[in-house]
């Protein structure tokens, strides 16, 4: 059965293709025909019912209004840049700071040690980056994620997170695999004096099998304790290689509430070269990730606990209504990711599906916001407060006291401030999960729906998955602006 019509592109020479969704044995594929490849069908979401759950939360931005690639001439994503076809603005930016690592990753984003060259842009250059972001408009992004390769490797990187501060990031996260922070605990107090928010501690499982980098991320966490700098896991899911450790995972979290805030599973995208047998033993989809974490919990955290990226909406909806000024948006395809927040009481782990019905909080949220547009200035506060009480009938009557969820949410969600849940009586955890695209799933939907971007050296803001997959690939952008060959050195 057909869902919709989108664009995809071969995953072997990467032409853009008209492509349909469509519903079949329980699952959702896209299925494209190249003229020179022949047909191609790939799983797009395992779970047809969650898939239909998911969409009802669909909610489309209104893009940015500066966009720096107005005129559209060979089509999405060929004029990524963003293009004026772009319909979110940025949410989380990312910023490539060094193609050099210390690892060399079977499953790796960059694939920065295979490069040959070195990508490590000037200090001038990563400022261009951060006032470039911070110009967008109607509303700059919040929050900076430093990636790589390994940002780590740059031993100027406590300053780059200073000038993010300085350019006004609230939020200034960094990508690493946490061997520099476990080896020089002097690094992280040099990075949580110059401002980090939030160390993305790449983490795979809890048994050496699944990560052999164990006992180097205990003791990077080790360090991140003691120098009160919050963490959030980042497993990379493999189907047939840790798939099975995912409630493990979330376990390990629980049980470091105290450093780690959060985590956030990243199935595995194909970016590099794949067979169709590795395809088919090694992808897991979002409903396999979260029916598996409700298998290896026990049921106590469950797949319908999960919610799509857009469900948010309605809250920033309600508080651009009250204020009357442009927030970030949450306006990415409902299929790119999953959230929902665990609650860590003496009684166990609680989801806080357990203590407020969610649909119908959003609702309310929702109803709340349509009230204010409908009130003048001297109502709205009072409409707010009533709002606010008739929030209370969705709070469920065995929900522990004093959870502050218009708050948890206002300023976890909203503002990305994950540390905003330390100040709760009860500790939470946010558990998500984005899956990236490949060649092989890709979405010119998704792409252009995306709220986590690239800025380059040359001025452009590209979406995640452009950069890492599709027509457009991180490796030209790096090779454009590599070192020269007499400065590298590996």
């Amino acid at each position: 059965m057909l869902i919709k019509k989108t664009k995809s592109i071969c995953p072997v020479c990467r032409k853009v293709l008209d492509a349909d969704i469509i519903e079949e044995d329980n699952a959702v594929w896209i299925c494209r025909e190249c003229p020179d490849h022949g047909p191609n069908r790939s799983l797009y979401w395992s779970d047809s019912a969650m898939y239909h759950r998911f969409d009802a939360y669909n909610a489309i931005g209104n893009g940015v209004q500066n966009s720096n690639k107005p005129e559209i001439r060979s089509g999405c994503p060929y004029d990524c840049g963003l293009c004026s076809e772009h319909k979110s603005g940025t949410l989380l930016a990312n910023v490539d700071v060094t193609n050099r690592c210390n690892l060399n990753c079977e499953f790796c984003f960059a694939n920065a040690r295979a490069c040959g060259f070195i990508y490590e842009p000037t200090m001038e250059q990563i400022e261009e980056m951060f006032l470039l972001l911070r110009s967008q408009k109607p509303v700059p992004p919040p929050a900076v994620q430093l990636s790589g390769g390994e940002p780590t490797m740059r031993k100027d990187l406590p300053e780059i997170v200073r000038k993010a501060k300085e350019y006004g990031f609230s939020q200034v996260q960094i990508a690493t695999n946490g061997i520099r922070l476990a080896q020089d605990k002097q690094l992280v107090s040099d990075l949580k004096d110059a401002g980090v928010s939030t160390i993305y501690l790449h983490f795979d499982g809890v048994t050496k099998a699944t990560n052999p980098l164990l006992e180097i991320s205990k003791k990077a966490i080790e360090n991140c304790r003691e120098m009160k700098v919050g963490i959030v896991l980042v497993p990379t899911i493999i189907g047939g290689k840790n798939h099975h450790e995912a409630g493990s995972i979330i376990k390990f979290a629980a049980e470091n509430i105290d450093v780690i805030r959060g985590v956030n599973f990243q199935p595995v995208a194909f970016t590099g070269a794949a067979s169709n047998d590795d395809i088919a033993k090694e992808r897991i989809t979002i409903p396999d990730l979260l029916k598996g974490i409700e298998e290896q919990t026990e049921g106590v955290l469950q797949a319908a606990d999960f919610y799509p990226i857009p469900c948010v909406e309605p809250i920033i909806d309600l508080v651009e209504s009250y204020t009357g000024r442009p927030q970030i948006q949450f306006t990415a395809n409902p299929h790119c990711g999953a959230a929902t927040y665990l609650f860590v009481t003496e009684n166990g782990l609680v989801p806080v599906n357990r203590m407020v019905d969610v649909d119908d909080f959003f609702k309310s949220i929702d109803t709340i916001a349509e009230g204010l547009k409908k009130k003048g200035t001297i109502n709205k506060y009072r409409t707010l407060l009533e709002g606010v009480n008739h929030l209370r009938t969705t709070m469920k009557n065995d929900r522990p006291d004093k959870i502050d969820f218009w708050g948890l949410i206002t300023n976890a969600l909203i503002h990305h401030n994950f540390d905003a849940l330390r100040k709760f009586h009860w500790n939470a955890l946010f558990i998500g999960t984005m899956h990236f695209m490949d060649n092989y799933n890709y979405d010119i939907n998704r792409v252009n729906r995306c709220c986590i971007h690239y800025a380059t050296p040359d001025g452009q803001i590209i979406p995640f998955c452009s950069y890492n997959s599709g027509p457009m690939r991180r490796e030209e952008v790096w090779k454009k602006h590599a070192l020269d060959e007499e400065t590298q050195s590996f």
